[in-house]
């Protein structure tokens, strides 16, 4: 490898250090991090304990009215009064809920929705969605796939009535179909163009045991037969003198235990939230560790986004503000399905001087694939790491790589067959770079001994500029621009990187097997440790395809090295760094999707024999003799020297050498 592919890597990996450093949060930033961090852990704490012991009243309410009815107290003739006043009395806590006591109490009611992609189920407690699975996917060891189910799932919004603090996740609600024809029925299937509403009402009091049905909180659902959205409409009717609240906000809680489905977990694309601000750019928390935001401005919505699913609420204006948090419950890893838990307050626009008002809003249920989520123009697609915070190459994936693989992917053929139509193109595409980058190379090569002969002329360290001068002066006049070779290989990078970030990202490779590779979005294990053994930095498996990638790179920097021996002076100690590189990456890509280890292979491959075709194109003595006589011509100015000359001329000054 010669010295300007050795200065453009070491160029590139300078750009990421620094990046690194400048991204690194001061100790202040650090610190008020922290301080959130807690602030909102102890929030979520509270709820949590009080979640308890709501759980444990409800529960020994329910055992003694079991042990009434056990013991026979509850005579026959006034089975129904006496029924009542022992839950007015024993469960009922009407200074507790207030005008909502009445929905305190209840049976948990499941209603179930689906439609050609989606099952959903709507618990009576809450009226809330409280399980959501994808039909077309199945998770990594062939498991139905579900994105959060009733154990683990909190949505309700909190508010005053009556100066008491009331949430709706922990009341009754009453279901009301908007369509006659599904009346009474607790579960509903829609297909194709279908769509249908289904509504759960909180009603308040009217009496000691009987409700108000002109006065309520109403969760309206609209579900299409063939789309992962959901329609999800909160309606306010007459509670204008019911619910209080401060800057006519209410706060919506919405938290979730997401669920494992994939067998690795991407560094790249990890779990996390993301969220749009209100006409303005997407962000995220962190993908790698705990983390939470306090979002003070208008934001378009927010998700929970796993590696290719994804749970969003979206707003149809915006919500007002956000409290955000990303982290992992130490008491919920105990169960080998948990992956990370989220928790949101979420601030609702709300008058408290309408009587009747609407907040439209809407859910996706579904995966993170780039032509699903542009369909619905909200940058829902910018949760797929495609190379957002650097724009060419998000441009490359986009308006290249995506429309190419989908193109390929309509034919039905193995992916393992797409990815090596996809390299190839690739490599033609890239075929005048890497002809240019050899023909550079082969110059500084056939031009070797008579730059040796100029570092002799200048032996010792202090004429090192003078030698560079020398050095210099003879590339421009033989023609040879010793950066040639460097800048091609610059204009390289942004593809290849934006193909380290789709492959990893691609939902297509999910569970798609070639040849030994069972899923392409995971590693290919053809080997596996005694169980508890695992090597640091490596893993407790072997990879066939990183494996593979691992020697054929090794294999290119030899040649390569041989290649470029005479034509370069290499830098002390960058021979054996050249091959150290490949071997880290054997410990970084063991763990990384087989479809990207399997890309770079490809790529391995075609670049040698690129490389073999190139160099029987190109005679490198007829090569030297061009430059032999380039060198006999007078050297060419550029324009900007020639204006300068002129310039000095009109002043009356007479340029070097006349």
């Amino acid at each position: 490898m010669n010295r300007n592919t050795v200065f453009g890597l070491l160029l590139i990996g300078a750009i990421f250090v620094a990046w690194s450093i400048w991204m690194t949060p001061s100790k202040e930033e650090q610190a008020e991090k922290k301080r959130k961090q807690d602030s909102l852990m102890m929030v979520q704490q509270e709820k949590y304990q009080q979640r308890k012991i709501d759980s444990l009243v409800q529960i020994k309410a329910e055992e003694k009215v079991q042990e009434l009815i056990d013991k026979k107290i509850i005579e026959e003739q006034v089975e129904d009064v006496i029924d009542i006043s022992i839950v007015e009395e024993d469960v009922v806590d009407r200074d507790k809920f207030s005008v909502f006591a009445n929905s305190s109490v209840g049976e948990n009611k499941i209603f179930k929705l689906e439609n050609d992609v989606l099952k959903l189920k709507i618990n009576s407690k809450g009226g809330k969605i409280h399980f959501a699975e994808l039909k077309d996917y199945v998770t990594y060891d062939s498991l139905p796939l579900i994105l959060f189910d009733a154990d683990s799932s909190i949505f309700g919004f909190s508010f005053f009535a009556d100066n008491r603090l009331i949430n709706t996740n922990d009341l009754y609600f009453q279901p009301y179909w908007k369509d006659s024809w599904l009346k009474d029925k607790d579960s509903i299937v829609i297909s194709g163009n279908d769509s249908i509403q289904f509504a759960m009402r909180l009603y308040i009091d009217a009496g000691d045991i009987s409700f108000n049905e002109n006065r309520y909180i109403e969760y309206l659902y609209t579900l299409r037969g063939d789309n992962y959205r959901l329609g999800f409409t909160v309606n306010f009717v007459g509670m204008k003198d019911v619910i209080s609240t401060s800057g006519n906000v209410l706060d919506l809680v919405w938290s979730a235990d997401l669920r494992k489905q994939e067998r690795i977990v991407d560094r790249l694309s990890g779990t996390t939230i993301y969220y749009k601000y209100y006409k303005d750019d997407v962000d995220y928390l962190s993908e790698t560790s705990d983390d939470e935001e306090s979002l003070k401005t208008k934001v378009k919505w927010i998700s929970y986004k796993q590696r290719f699913f994804t749970s969003t609420l979206i707003a149809d204006n915006y919500f007002s503000n956000a409290e955000i948090k990303a982290f992992t419950d130490p008491s919920a890893e105990l169960n080998d399905r948990y992956l990370k838990s989220m928790y949101s307050i979420i601030g609702v626009p709300y008058s408290m001087i309408a009587d009747n008002q609407s907040i439209p809003m809407s859910f996706y249920f579904g995966p993170n694939k780039y032509k699903i989520l542009r369909k619905y123009r909200l940058d829902l697609e910018e949760q797929i790491p495609l190379g957002w915070s650097f724009f060419l190459l998000a441009w490359i994936n986009i308006y290249a790589v995506i429309p190419v693989f989908d193109f390929l992917g309509s034919f039905g053929w193995n992916y393992g067959i797409i990815i090596l139509i996809l390299t190839i193109l690739l490599k033609v595409v890239l075929f005048p770079i890497a002809y240019k980058t050899y023909k550079s190379t082969a110059k500084m090569r056939v031009l070797k001994p008579e730059i040796d002969e100029i570092a002799k002329k200048f032996p010792k360290k202090e004429d090192a500029m003078k030698k560079q001068k020398a050095t210099m002066a003879f590339y421009k006049k033989a023609g040879v621009n010793p950066m040639a070779g460097c800048v091609p290989m610059l204009l390289q990078m942004p593809i290849l990187i934006a193909l380290f970030r789709f492959f990893p990202s691609s939902i297509e490779l999910r569970q798609q097997s070639f040849l030994w590779a069972t899923d392409l979005s995971s590693y290919d294990s053809i080997w596996t440790f005694p169980h508890g053994f695992s090597i640091p930095f490596y893993g407790d498996h072997i990879s066939l395809f990183t494996l593979l990638m691992t020697v054929s790179t090794i294999f290119y920097t030899k040649i390569n090295n041989q290649m470029m021996a005479s034509s370069s002076q290499q830098m002390p100690g960058m021979k054996m760094m050249m091959y150290l590189m490949p071997i880290m990456f054997l410990g970084w890509f063991n763990n990384y999707a087989a479809g990207l280890s399997y890309y770079y292979l490809l790529a391995n491959l075609i670049t040698f024999g690129q490389m073999f075709l190139i160099k029987q194109t190109i005679n490198e003595e007829k090569l030297l003799k061009q430059i032999q006589m380039n060198k006999k011509k007078p050297v060419k100015k550029s324009g900007f020297q020639k204006r300068l000359e002129e310039a000095a001329k009109k002043k009356g000054y007479k340029s070097p050498g006349r």
